[in-house]
């Protein structure tokens, strides 16, 4: 009877073990998933601010400036605009515009 009683507390203590262990486990994954989705929300918050940002930076008025300010860059006018062919010859100048 002693051997039997001692062989089920063996077993209620690895049982209750195993609970802990589990329990435990389950815990810490928890707050793993937690860590994950705040750091989700923070990636999320930073992606808005990103496309934000680009389309601040890519608006017309935004691009123009840049191109005409940094690049020394104009509009082209009729008497530098050249219509050319598939074939790469120039065809004729572009008409005068009224």
């Amino acid at each position: 009877m002693t051997r039997l009683n001692l062989l089920l507390l063996a077993a209620v203590v690895a049982c209750a073990l195993g609970v802990i262990t589990s329990q435990d486990r389950a815990r810490r994954l928890f707050a793993d998933i937690d860590a994950e989705r705040e750091a989700a929300k923070r990636l999320d918050e930073e992606w808005t601010q990103l496309q934000l940002e680009q389309a601040t930076w890519a608006t017309h008025k935004r691009v123009e400036d840049v191109a005409s300010r940094q690049l020394g860059m104009r509009l082209a006018g009729p008497d530098t605009t050249v219509i050319i062919d598939p074939a790469g010859v120039p065809v004729a100048r572009a008409p005068e515009r009224p």
